[in-house]
Parts: structure tokens; C-alpha cells; sequence
């Protein structure tokens, strides 16, 4: 029996020919990513575990990102803890507020060039599935994990079984990775792919940006699955050439393609033409609408960004939706770029200027108000239409708030519309 993708990578990084769903498995680490909530837990467990110096001090990647700039004594001492440790190792990922590569994890990691085709990523962070964009194997563990992985550059899997989803057709205008992903997760539901990996597939999928992708396989934890993962295509090596020239020279990297023998426990079809802009609703992720459908929603914030939408492509979006236009009275609209360098990239494309002559507030990167943390917390009985990835109860703030996830477009026409609405209804400026 042939094997899938992921199947391809564990395998190459366990030293066996071949592994089958179910297989228990320990396998060789690429890169290994804590921030400044998981990473401080995982500290005393690696003390514990006793040997003294990190595996491969350039195969760590530690990033303040959640709380930060600190909110509030309780971070700084998070942060603390996470710069003790990065400097006491020598950790060469590295990366603290207001460095040129700084930024939200799952934006800085794949936009410097850290992770490339067939490399095999853990993080504790349970979005680290983003990175099966660019053709790699990523998927979020705990903090306990995170230690020992750190001493010893291994960890164990279960080898998942495989969900193929087959993209067909082009998607609509302003459609956009967001609405297809929140498309797919209202079919399956927020389990409909537990412990197994999302293998994209199809002609639709030269359709798909980066962008696209790695919003599509930052969300693939929404519907339960280990890991999203896109095949490697022009696009990826355009996108990898770009982020880090030198490895994209050197071929240092394998771009892993399923069997045609390979076995899926499923085959799900999307038409890419079909996806409306589509929202979900409080409070699940798996609680999608056409956006068209839910209107008369008004809402009181929007916020564009986190580690879902805060590329760079996401804040263009947003400044080509807002340019001329104004946000409505009574919302609040929050724009964080998701890295220094997609803010100094803004800034140097004029659209920082739109978002400031629309009325948003401009942040520093951060997660902030994607967790509840800062920079957006919502108050009892608040509504907010959100390009981040979650709207669990109590998710961005009171437990009597409420979080509509969207797109780019749809978030940015909500926010001038003073309701949930679609671009399309804006007219001309």
C-alpha cells in the first residue's frame, strides 16, 4: 500500500521505509517552537529531565507573541522566564517585540524561512499546523512535550490516518483561504477530522496563495485534525526561494508527494467557484453562514490579524476594502500586522495611512485579542466580527460576548457597514 504525504515525511524522519495509520512511532525533529505561554511550564519539566543543553540550539525557535508588549506583571514575568532561557541556551531563533523578523509565531516562522518542504515541525501552540502550507509535516503538542523534545530532539506519533480533500475550480472574488477553510469545517464539524491529517489536493489548489494556505492549514486544529498539508507546487517554491534563498539554493529539503495507491479514510470534494464569504457564528468554528444570511447582525469591533490573517497579503486586502471609506460610528476596528516586517511593509506601502484615515487603531504584532489577552478584549454583551481563528464562549473577552469569525473582506466591509456584511455591498468610493 502506498502512503500519503505525512505518511512520507514521518517515515524519512524515523529511519523506516514505510509507516501505516496507527503505526506508534518515534521520529526526528526539524524545528521545535514555544512561546511565551507554553514555553515557561516547559522550562521546569526540562530541568527535571536533566540534560542541562538543548538538543540543537538552531533547531528551537522561541517566540514572545501572546501577551506581549506585556499586559500586565503576570506576562512580564512569562517573558522573563522565556529570555532567561533563550539567552542561558543560546537559543538562535530567538525572537523579542520590535526585532526586524519579530512577529506572531505562525506568521515569522514560515515568512523568515524557517520551515520548508518535508521538514517535520512540533510547537506548543495548537496552530502550528499552518506550516503543512509549504509542505511540511507541523502539528501542536503541550508544554510537557515541548521539553522533552527539546532535550532530546525526538517525540513520539500516532501515524493519522488521511482525509484527501479535493479543490476543484477558482474561487469567486474576495474569496479567500478563510471562507474556504470555515466552508470545510462547516461540513465535517469541529471533530469531523479527528487525529487525522487534511491532505489538500486537486487542480483548484493553483487557485490558492500562500496566503490562502497557510490560513487553510492554521485552521485545520478547528475541525480536530493533526495536520493540514498542501502539495508542493510553483507556488510553494516561489514562496521558499523568497523567504529563505540560501536553503532553497543549497536543496537541503525533499518535497514529499502521496502515493497513487495511498488509502484515505475519506474524500471530501469542494467547488472552489461554490464558496460563498462565509462566517461562524457564536460559538463554534463549525457554526458557518453565508454571510449574506446573517445581515442584520450588528456588532460592535472588528479586529484583522492574528496567525490566521496578519500576512501581508491579509493587511492589503484589508487597506483595498477600507481605502476611501470610513468605519462605521459604532464600531471599534483593530488592525494588527501579524510581523514588524509586514507592519514596516505597510508602512512603507502607504497603508497604514488608509487604516488611519478610515478611524482603526493600528497595533504592535501581537496575539492580543485573539485569546482574550489585550488590545481588544470585549465587554458583556459585545459582538465582534474577527479574522482570528476561534469564538469559543468567553474566547476574546465576557463570557456574554460573542465572536463572528471572517475573512479579510468581509470583516473590513463589516466594520464600515456597522453589521455583518460582504464587499460587494459597498459600491464604488
Amino acid at each position: 500500500m502506498g502512503m500519503t504525504i505525512t505518511q512520507k515525511i514521518l517515515a524519512a524522519h524515523t529511519g523506516l521505509d514505510s509507516v501505516a495509520a496507527g503505526d506508534l512511532i518515534e521520529a526526528s525533529l526539524d524545528v521545535v517552537l514555544g512561546n511565551d505561554v507554553t514555553l515557561p511550564p516547559a522550562v521546569k519539566v526540562f530541568g527535571d529531565v536533566g540534560t542541562g543543553k538543548v538538543f540543537d540550539k538552531t533547531k528551537i525557535c522561541l517566540i514572545q507573541d501572546h501577551f506581549t508588549p506585556n499586559k500586565d506583571i503576570k506576562s512580564a514575568e512569562l517573558a522573563r522566564c522565556m529570555r532567561c532561557f533563550a539567552r542561558e541556551q543560546d537559543i538562535s531563533h530567538y525572537y523579542e517585540l520590535g526585532r526586524p523578523e519579530m512577529g506572531i509565531e505562525h506568521v515569522i516562522l514560515p515568512d523568515n524561512g524557517i520551515v520548508f518542504p518535508g521538514d517535520l515541525v512540533i510547537g506548543a501552540d495548537s496552530h502550528t499546523c499552518t506550516y503543512g502550507a509549504a509542505g511540511a509535516f507541523s502539528t501542536g503538542v503541550g508544554s510537557t512535550d515541548l521539553a522533552c523534545a527539546m532535550a532530546r530532539g525526538k517525540t513520539w506519533f500516532k501515524v493519522p490516518e488521511a482525509i484527501k480533500v479535493v479543490l476543484k475550480g477558482k474561487k469567486g472574488k474576495d474569496i479567500t483561504g478563510k471562507d474556504i477553510i470555515l466552508h470545510l469545517i462547516g461540513m465535517i464539524g469541529v471533530d469531523g477530522a479527528l487525529y487525522k491529517s487534511l491532505e489538500f489536493t486537486g487542480d483548484g489548489v493553483k487557485d490558492l496563495t500562500m496566503c490562502d494556505r497557510l490560513t487553510i492549514c492554521n485552521m485545520a486544529i478547528e475541525c480536530g485534525a493533526k495536520n493540514g498539508l498542501f502539495p508542493v507546487d510553483e507556488i510553494t517554491y516561489d514562496y521558499i526561494s523568497r523567504t529563505n534563498p540560501e536553503r532553497y539554493q543549497a536543496d537541503d529539503y525533499t518535497a514529499f508527494e502521496a502515493d497513487d495507491d495511498a488509502e484515505y479514510s475519506q474524500t471530501i470534494e469542494i467547488d472552489l467557484s461554490e464558496v460563498p464569504f462565509t462566517v461562524a457564528l457564536p460559538h463554534l468554528p463549525s457554526n458557518t453562514r453565508d454571510a449574506s444570511s446573517v445581515k442584520d447582525m450588528k456588532i460592535d469591533q472588528v479586529v484583522v490579524g492574528s496567525c490566521t490573517n496578519g500576512r501581508i497579503d491579509d493587511i492589503r486586502k484589508a487597506a483595498e476594502v477600507l481605502k476611501g471609506r470610513h468605519v462605521h460610528p459604532d464600531v471599534r476596528c483593530i488592525i494588527i500586522p501579524g510581523s514588524q516586517k509586514v507592519y514596516r511593509t505597510a508602512l512603507d506601502e502607504g497603508l497604514l495611512a488608509i487604516f488611519d484615515d478610515a478611524g482603526c487603531v493600528i497595533s504592535t504584532p501581537t496575539c492580543g485579542p485573539c485569546l482574550g489577552g489585550h488590545m481588544g478584549v470585549l465587554a458583556k454583551g459585545e459582538r465582534c466580527v474577527s479574522t482570528t481563528n476561534r469564538n469559543f464562549v468567553g474566547r476574546m473577552g465576557d463570557v456574554g460576548s460573542e465572536v463572528i469569525l471572517a475573512g479579510v473582506p468581509v470583516a473590513c466591509a463589516s466594520a464600515v457597514l456597522g453589521r455583518v456584511g460582504t464587499p460587494d455591498e459597498l459600491g464604488e468610493v
